[in-house]
C-alpha cells in the first residue's frame, strides 16, 4: 500500500505451515518498507481493509474467490489493461532487477558453453547451467532448452539426453536467470570443434551479425512488427549471400522462403513473465495490435517505447518438416548445402535490450562483458 508521506505498507501472508518453509523477506526492504504479518488469509483482508478510506474505489487483482468480493470488482478489464499496458515500460529498481537476473543467467551461460566444450551431455550442459547461476530448476524462469545437432530444429526442446549419440555438431542453449522475480531469456548457438564444422560456424556469426543489425536499428516510435519484417528482409540477404537459395534476397522475403526458416516471432516483452502481458496492447485503454496475417505467432507488436525491456531473437533453422514441404514446392532451395547442415538442428541469438531515447542497452552483452572482465 503506498502512503502519502509515509513509507509503503506490505500486507504479507504467511500462514503456520509444517509442510513449506515461508520465504524470507529480502534485506533490501528493512528500513524502506513496513511490513506486517498475517497467518490468516482474513486477518490480512480486515487489516487493509482499515487501512483504506471508506470513499476509495477497489479493485482486486488476481483470482477470484468468496475472500476478496469486499474489494471491489475483480480483475476489472479497464484497470487490467492499463497495468498490462504501462508494465511493459521499466522503473529503476525493476531495471536493476533485470539486469541482475542477467547476470545470472550469463553466468550459467558461460559455465554451459565450457561444458559444451569439454565433450558433456545435454544433460551436463544443463547441470552446469544450474551450478553456475545459483539456481534450482524451481527458481528458473523458464525450462532449460539445451539442443545438440538435429535437436536444436524443435523450438521448445524439453528433454536433456545424458549421453552423447555421436558426434557434437553444435549447441543451442536457450536459458535465463530469475532475481526478485524478474526474468533474463539467453539463447546462444555454438558450433562443434574441428574444421568439419567450418561452414555452420561461419553462419554462427553471420547470425550474430543479423542480430547486431537488427538491435542497432531500435529506436522509439517504431513498432516491433516492422522490426520483425525487417527481420525477414535481412534474413533473406542472409540466405542469399550464404548460397542457400537461389534467388535474391528480396525474392526469398517477397516469396515467403524466409518463414520456412525461421517460424517464429523475433521476440517479446519481458519483466516479470519471460513473455510478458501487453504485448499485443495498442495502447492502455485496450486498443488492439493484432500480429500480422502471415506471422500469427508474433507475440509483440505494438509500438517500441523508452524504457520498455524485450528480447530480440532471430533464428535460422532446418526443421524437417518445413524443408518437406518446401521441397515439394520446387522452391529454388541448395538442397545439397542445407543437407548437409540439417544435421545441426538450426542457431537463435537471443539477448534481452532496454531501449533508450538514443539507443538501447544490451542487457545480455553487457553482463557477459562484465563476467568476463572479473
Amino acid at each position: 500500500m503506498i502512503r502519502c508521506g509515509k513509507r509503503p505498507l506490505l500486507f504479507l501472508h504467511t500462514p503456520t505451515d509444517y509442510w513449506h518453509a515461508a520465504p524470507p523477506l529480502p534485506d533490501e526492504l528493512h528500513g524502506h518498507v513496513d511490513v506486517r504479518t498475517f497467518g490468516e488469509t482474513q486477518d490480512l483482508l480486515h487489516a487493509c481493509q482499515a487501512e483504506i478510506d471508506s470513499t476509495a474505489r477497489l479493485a482486486h487483482i488476481g483470482a477470484e474467490s468468496a475472500s476478496n468480493e469486499s474489494f471491489g470488482e475483480v480483475n476489472p478489464i479497464g484497470l487490467v489493461n492499463y497495468l498490462h499496458f504501462h508494465r511493459a515500460c521499466k522503473n529503476t529498481y525493476e531495471l536493476a532487477a533485470m539486469r541482475q537476473a542477467s547476470l545470472v543467467g550469463a553466468a550459467g551461460h558461460l559455465a554451459a558453453e565450457s561444458a559444451f566444450r569439454a565433450g558433456g551431455t545435454e544433460f551436463e550442459v544443463h547441470m552446469a547451467f544450474l551450478g553456475a547461476s545459483q539456481q534450482v530448476e524451481t527458481e528458473l524462469p523458464y525450462g532449460n532448452i539445451v539442443a545438440f545437432n538435429e535437436h536444436a530444429a524443435v523450438l521448445h526442446y524439453q528433454f536433456q539426453d545424458r549421453v552423447n549419440h555421436g558426434s557434437a555438431n553444435s549447441l543451442l542453449i536457450d536459458a535465463g536467470g530469475n532475481y526478485r522475480g524478474y526474468a533474463s531469456d539467453i539463447t546462444r548457438t555454438y558450433a562443434g570443434s574441428g574444421d568439419a564444422h567450418a561452414n555452420f560456424a561461419e553462419l554462427v556469426l553471420q547470425m550474430e551479425k543479423h542480430q547486431s543489425q537488427l538491435i542497432a536499428s531500435v529506436r522509439p516510435g517504431l513498432t516491433f512488427a516492422d522490426l520483425h519484417v525487417r527481420m525477414h528482409r535481412q534474413l533473406g540477404d542472409l540466405l542469399a549471400d550464404a548460397n542457400l537459395v537461389h534467388c535474391s534476397g528480396d525474392a526469398a522475403f517477397e516469396s515467403g522462403l524466409t518463414e520456412t526458416f525461421c517460424p517464429h516471432g523475433l521476440g517479446h516483452l519481458l519483466g516479470l513473465q519471460v513473455h510478458d502481458v501487453g504485448g499485443h496492447l495498442a495502447d492502455e485503454r485496450g486498443g488492439e495490435a493484432p500480429p500480422p496475417a502471415n506471422y500469427p505467432t508474433l507475440r509483440f507488436t505494438r509500438a517500441i517505447e523508452v524504457d520498455q525491456v524485450f528480447t530480440i531473437e532471430p533464428g535460422l533453422y532446418f526443421i524437417p518438416s518445413l524443408l518437406k514441404e518446401l521441397r515439394a514446392s520446387q522452391a529454388p532451395v541448395n538442397w545439397t548445402l542445407v543437407d548437409s547442415l540439417t544435421g545441426y538442428g538450426g542457431i537463435r541469438i537471443e539477448d534481452n535490450i532496454r531501449v533508450l531515447a538514443d539507443g538501447v542497452e544490451n542487457l545480455t552483452r553487457d553482463s557477459f562483458a562484465d563476467l568476463l572482465d572479473v
